[in-house]
């Protein structure tokens, strides 16, 4: 009998077809002691694994490419952490074996973070996978994973970690809905650049059963169980339909009155542009430089590293505009030089800017790089700065790019709620805003935004944040000046009607999701998008404003 389940649709698409259970380790090994003469060879065997799985991931990482790549590179630093392989080795060395001293050394550190109020909780998944990686191969026991199979399958998991996602083959793998993680969860951001449907934060999804026939729709976050023929065909043919409105719409964003909205890509590095040159991204709306800086976390890359990453990307959109965001260190993206280790609190610590303006070499270093690497180019360069809350922070880092001689716009983005309430007081010192819809969220509602349990205050729909959305649109509108969405509410074709009709200038987001948000763009005119926001402005929760808006945009 057919049954209906929702959770929160985070890749455009649609699959049908029978559930495979991902795969797991052994998670919690025995205890026991071992003789003290073991110890060395036990300590050995620790670290042979520790590096194995580290050059798995890395394995992993060179076939993935793009934004993949740059993710698990980070989870192979996690496995190789000194201080973790310190504390594994101290533990075999009062009698624990290679594969327990390994699993309570991580349980340790998994702690620490947690204590921390779960700031971390993105890096905490990350650290458990590692953990499972290699406690697994110490084990001799399978490494968690995929399920082998020769047919199609849609993919159901408790979560996916990196490592997992990063590879999946669309070919085998139709879909994938997990118990845990948020619309901007590491896994919910690879699967849009993979294009896979995906569903994600649908408690209980781990209950159904293996060879279960289930419908997917990536989209609305609706998970048909055993989905009669009738359902099966219609979901087929909207598939269909949307594929071939996909292929009927090339060229710019604009509404069908001919309204522009350029539709733009977010990369991690030059990996990523391929994708986004092939979506017919107008440039980057989001150049994700951290992922550069995450390859050694002990130091800053250096000025010429710098430039010749930055110069690729630039390179590949002539006559494009290019938006860099400085590096957003802090929070889950801790880098030894430059964060405090520290922090009970660390998303609403010293980051973003903040760690900049603290270390103003660094800043310096990257503004001078992308200055030279911008040299001779005929690209639009506009440089930004992540976590700004005043206008004292926007003057601060417009300073810092006059003083690096850069030939660009300075912009900021709007992260946190004071940003927009004070949206036209930070436009006098830059000329643009940048919304980062994903923690914007996460301040208005003080909800982790890798917390699957608060997902429904990280839904981009909300009311509150379509309200911050306005204010900064209509700050920019009286200066004069853009105002982009670059969160991942901009990959959401319906909410990307919505905010175009709040006011907004541009979209950026993942390469996969550009056919989508053009297509549905060129089926409306701006009238129709700014009744749409209106109505979903005047609703009280985000399902209200998610229906709201698609009466207006649909006729009804």
């Amino acid at each position: 009998m057919e049954t209906t389940l929702r959770g929160v649709g985070v890749s455009h698409g649609v699959a049908i077809g029978e559930v495979r259970h991902m795969g797991t380790a052994v998670l919690e090994p025995p205890a026991k002691q071992i003789p003290a003469e073991e110890a060395e060879r036990e300590q050995g065997r620790a670290r042979q694994a520790v590096e194995a799985v580290a050059a798995d991931l890395i394995a992993r990482g060179n076939l993935a490419g793009g934004e993949a790549q740059h993710v698990l590179e980070a989870q192979a630093m996690m496995a190789q952490d000194p201080e973790l392989i310190a504390d594994v080795e101290r533990r075999i060395a009062v009698g624990s074996t290679a594969e327990r001293g390994v699993y309570d050394a991580f349980a340790a550190y998994r702690a620490l973070l947690a204590n921390a109020g779960e700031y971390l909780a993105g890096r905490v998944a990350d650290l458990d996978d590692v953990r499972n990686r290699i406690v697994a191969r110490l084990l001799g026991v399978p490494m968690p994973g995929v399920p082998d199979s020769d047919q199609p399958y849609v993919l159901i998991a408790r979560d996916l970690a990196p490592a997992d996602t990063a590879l999946l083959d669309p070919t085998l793998v139709l879909g994938f809905v997990t118990e845990e993680g948020g619309p901007t969860s590491h896994s919910a951001i690879l699967a849009r650049a993979l294009g896979v449907p995906a569903v994600v934060a649908l408690p209980g999804a781990g209950e159904i059963a293996e060879g279960t026939v289930v419908a997917v729709d990536g989209s609305t976050g609706e998970i048909f169980v055993e989905p009669s023929q009738e359902k099966r065909a219609q979901m087929e043919s909207a598939s269909a339909a949307r594929k071939a409105a996909l292929t009927a719409v090339t060229g710019p964003g604009a509404t069908s009155d001919g309204h522009k909205v350029p539709l733009l890509a977010n990369v991690g590095g030059p990996g990523d542009v391929p994708a986004a040159v092939e979506a017919g991204a107008e440039g980057v709306g989001l150049f994700r430089t951290e992922f550069l800086f995450l390859d050694d976390s002990k130091q800053a890359p250096s000025e010429e590293k710098q430039i010749a990453a930055y110069r690729a990307v630039l390179e590949a959109f002539p006559e494009g505009r290019v938006v860099v965001r400085v590096l957003d260190a802090g929070a889950d993206k801790p880098l030894d030089f430059l964060t405090p280790a520290d922090e009970p609190n660390p998303a609403l610590g010293v980051r973003g800017l903040r760690s900049l303006l603290d270390h103003p070499d660094v800043l310096r270093t990257q503004l001078t790089a992308l200055a030279r690497a911008a040299e001779g180019l005929p690209v639009y360069l506009e440089v930004m700065a992540p976590m700004v809350a005043d206008r004292a922070d926007a003057k601060a880092f417009a300073d810092a790019c006059r003083e690096a001689g850069l030939q660009a716009k300075f912009g900021a983005m709007v992260e946190i709620p004071s940003a927009a309430l004070r949206a036209r007081s930070i436009l006098q010192e830059v000329e643009f805003l940048s919304l980062g819809t994903n923690d914007l969220a996460q301040y208005t509602f003080a909800a982790d935004r890798q917390v699957g349990a608060v997902s429904r205050l990280q839904d981009p729909w909300q009311p509150a944040l379509l309200d911050l959305v306005a204010l900064s649109a209509d700050a920019a509108r009286a200066e004069g000046k853009s105002c982009g969405v670059c969160g991942e509410a901009a990959s959401d074709p319906l909410l990307a009607c919505v905010l175009t009709g709040l006011g907004v200038t541009s979209l950026s987001m993942g390469a996969a999701s550009i056919p989508y948000v053009r297509a549905t763009l060129a089926k409306h005119t701006l009238a129709q998008c700014e009744r749409a926001a209106s109505a979903a402005r005047a609703a009280d929760s985000a399902e209200e404003a998610r229906l709201a808006a698609q009466a207006v945009l649909s006729g009804e």
